[in-house]
């Protein structure tokens, strides 16, 4: 048994020693490259420019990559038209990312076995898992169709292969040659200052903005997560420096489902404004603000008692606000501030509104009853029944050393101001976990940290590569398992991550 361990130990050092030596030779690959950068493919075999032109690290874009986007991927020049273009250029970029990580869950309920079968008893552990992975494809095309027709088509897949169309839109810029008048149609991302589509982290907690995306703890709104694309038409205006930015938006209250297949008939604005100004040696800063309207279903026919998809009536109201901030210290520092107000009707605090939740058959979708609350006539709302409102905010900053290597920090936390079923003051509603009690005022709480670097070794017209390296600790109140009813638990995660993040 001696001779087997030391021949075991022996292995797994040689393995360990040739796996730091791999490590070193990339590390001191990618650190001493320095070949000039360019700007994302697509359009740096159009215009031929740098990365630092439009990115402050791939793909974040700076100042210059958003004016350049809010001209409709244009330069204003006569190369913006698709006739002035070599015909052997195609505006295409393919993504996808493989990675080692691993992830760690602090409490989860897993049976318990004695002499190989079942107990039917219970116990809380950590699993955590690890291995070599990969991120889904994404296959971005865009451009102009015409002077002053932009388009954006990005057919993505998860890492199974499944694909859907995550954006595709056509917009008509500079109407009447005034940048104030641009109107676009189609499946796309919200403009806010801070963008989730063009985030530098790739965790599962970390690779979203929480801000964007919180749910408050039993609440059946999916339909105000600012982070999706959503369905429907936009106007931007901004000056010619586009230093002033407006822009509105009309949606679909679907979440950018297609199909009509969640609410149908409801729609959703979405407002955002936004002022930069000149702080000489420190930089250009912007300050903004959002706001968010809107009404989705609670009420939806049934046969059989199951949800019929898109005819979704009832409609309640939901609410999000907040102000946005991107402040520089010189070339080197930015820190971006994202703050929100969220509120939704008391409806979907207990439950009601979407009818594409998990139903009680293990599914994705309702196919067979138990179904989720659905808003019947003579429904009425439990006592002590209120509307769930919260507050958030994201603190995201970063180092940029050069235009190819850059370092990312962030904090964000959500916390409910008000919760769905009395908000702790004593209301006697279930609560979860069997509780009897009221939910308690800090249920569903979100801290998060996330830290990381990207480095850039290329940047070609043809392709792109970066190494990516991040860690995330997510930290919920009360949504942990417990195996006492009514006790609740807080639950942690994490996930540190390496990969290669390439384009071409």
């Amino acid at each position: 048994m001696r001779v087997l361990s030391s021949s075991l130990l022996r292995s797994t050092f040689r393995f360990a020693t040739s796996f730091a030596a791999v490590a070193l030779v990339l590390a001191s690959v990618v650190l001493t490259c320095s070949q000039p950068a360019h700007a994302l493919p697509a359009f740096a075999r159009k215009y031929g420019l740098r990365c630092s032109a439009c990115h402050e690290s791939w793909p974040m874009l700076n100042y210059f990559g958003q004016k350049f986007k809010d001209n409709g991927y244009q330069l204003m020049n006569d190369r913006d038209a698709p006739i002035w273009q070599n015909p052997g250029y195609w505006p295409v970029v393919f993504r996808i990312t493989p990675i080692w990580h691993r992830v760690s869950t602090g409490k989860v309920e897993v049976d318990t076995y004695a002499a190989g079968a079942p107990t039917g008893g219970s116990a809380i552990q950590r699993i955590s898992s690890s291995g070599f992975d990969l991120s889904g494809l994404d296959f971005h095309t865009g451009g102009t169709l015409e002077k002053n027709i932009s388009f954006y088509l990005l057919p993505s897949s998860d890492s199974t292969g499944a694909f859907h169309f995550e954006q595709v839109f056509v917009r008509f810029d500079n109407i009447a040659h005034s940048p104030w008048l641009n109107f676009k149609l189609g499946r796309f991302e919200l403009d806010n200052l801070l963008s989730e589509k063009r985030i530098l982290t790739l965790t599962g907690n970390g690779g979203v903005y929480q801000t964007y995306h919180f749910i408050p703890q039993g609440d059946g709104n999916i339909f105000g997560q600012i982070g999706d694309n959503q369905l429907g038409m936009e106007y931007l205006g901004h000056s010619v420096d586009d230093r002033t930015r407006i822009s509105v938006s009309l949606v679909s209250s679907s979440d950018g489902n297609v199909n009509l297949s969640t609410t149908a008939n409801a729609y959703t604005a979405f407002v955002a404004g936004s002022q930069a100004f000149d702080a000489g040696r420190l930089g250009v800063q912007r300050v903004g603000f959002y706001a968010m309207a809107g009404e989705a279903s609670t009420y939806y026919l049934t046969t059989g008692g199951v949800p019929i998809l898109g005819s979704g009536i009832g409609n309640k109201s939901f609410t999000r606000e907040g102000f946005v901030g991107q402040f520089y210290a010189g070339p080197h520092i930015g820190l971006t501030i994202v703050t929100q107000h969220g509120s939704d009707n008391a409806w979907f605090g207990q439950g009601y509104g979407n009818a594409e939740a998990t139903d009680g058959n293990g599914g994705t979708t309702c196919t067979a009853a138990p179904c989720p609350p659905n808003n019947v006539p003579g429904t009425t709302l439990n006592a002590g029944s209120q509307a769930p409102s919260w507050n958030g905010a994201t603190f995201e900053g970063h180092y940029i050393y050069s235009p190819q290597l850059i370092f990312i920090g962030r904090y964000e936390f959500e916390k409910m101001s008000q919760q769905a079923n009395g908000s702790g003051y004593g209301v006697g509603v279930t609560g979860p976990n069997g509780s009897t009690g009221p939910m308690p005022s800090n249920l569903g709480n979100i801290s998060t940290y996330t830290i990381g670097f990207r480095y850039n070794p290329f940047m070609t017209s043809r392709a792109g590569l970066a190494w990516h390296n991040e860690y995330n600790w997510l930290h919920q109140d009360g949504t942990g398992p417990s195996l006492t009813p009514g006790v609740l638990t807080n639950l942690n995660t994490s996930e540190i991550l390496m990969g290669l993040d390439f384009d071409f």
